[in-house]
């Protein structure tokens, strides 16, 4: 049984659908990658399966569980979700620290920050190790730059513990050794038995992340299929409207 299946699910903002039927399952240990133009709809798709927007038509389950019929604190326990930057709001003057502890709310027995039990604080530092940014757990996250929030709100994801993972475009204001880094702790994360699905922008980065890829144009699935046949299909192209096979080509010959 998959990890995560996603069963003919529809959904948008209230002026209908903006994703309309789609379905796919990821199996533990594995990584999926979403993938298609701006405005297809992957964003939408990916606050759909987490909660953040109501589901018009169609299933969520998470290791055989339908998601929406849990109460939220034990819905935190099955998928966390990393938003894009600006997506949640306005930022609040809260430390690293602060912040990540908040991804501990579904497991914490004292009261959030005053009372946090020492093992949540203990799994908050490790996880601020784990994203790099040991050392700036006193900082205000608003006098942070867009990478090391970034990699705060990515620690404060792995700090609920989830059985899934969700990540809208990770990768965005990261440098490379970021990025590459940002890449272990993903492989890490899906080799522990969990499952990833992430919405991404660079075919490249998506590529070497992950095990499927599903395009997506117009709201609706294109392709669902293992990375290396997703980047052989026609249909990449025509998601995209261009060669893109022959421009990463074109780009990586800079390097010869």
């Amino acid at each position: 049984m998959a990890l995560l299946e996603i069963k003919e699910l529809s959904c948008g903002y209230g002026g209908g659908d903006v994703v309309k039927n789609v379905s796919f399952e990821v199996n533990r240990g594995e990584t999926a990658a979403i993938a298609g133009s701006n405005g297809c709809g992957k964003t939408t798709l990916l606050r759909a399966v987490c909660g953040f927007i109501p589901i018009s038509s169609g299933s969520v389950f998470v290791d055989g569980t339908r998601i929406n019929e849990l109460p939220q604190r034990e819905r935190a326990k099955k998928i966390a979700v990393l938003s894009q930057l600006g997506a949640e709001g306005d930022y609040f003057e809260y430390t690293v620290l602060d912040t990540v502890l908040m991804g501990r709310y579904a497991r914490q027995r004292g009261r959030l920050f005053s009372e946090a039990a020492r093992e949540d604080i203990s799994a908050a530092k490790k996880y601020i190790a784990e994203a790099g940014m040991e050392g700036c757990e006193g900082r205000l996250i608003t006098e942070l730059s867009g990478g090391q929030l970034r990699r705060t709100l990515l620690a404060r994801a792995f700090a609920q513990e989830p059985d899934v993972l969700l990540l809208d475009e990770p990768a965005n204001h990261l440098d490379i050794k970021s990025q590459r880094e940002l890449a272990k702790l993903i492989g890490s994360f899906a080799e522990s038995g969990k499952a990833v699905v992430g919405v991404f922008h660079d075919i490249s980065f998506a590529a070497s992340v992950s095990d499927r890829m599903m395009l997506m144009r117009s709201g609706e699935r294109v392709l669902y299929e293992a990375v290396p046949e997703a980047l052989r299909s026609e249909r990449l192209n025509e998601v995209f409207g261009t060669d893109v096979r022959g421009y990463m080509k074109k780009m990586y010959e800079i390097w010869k």
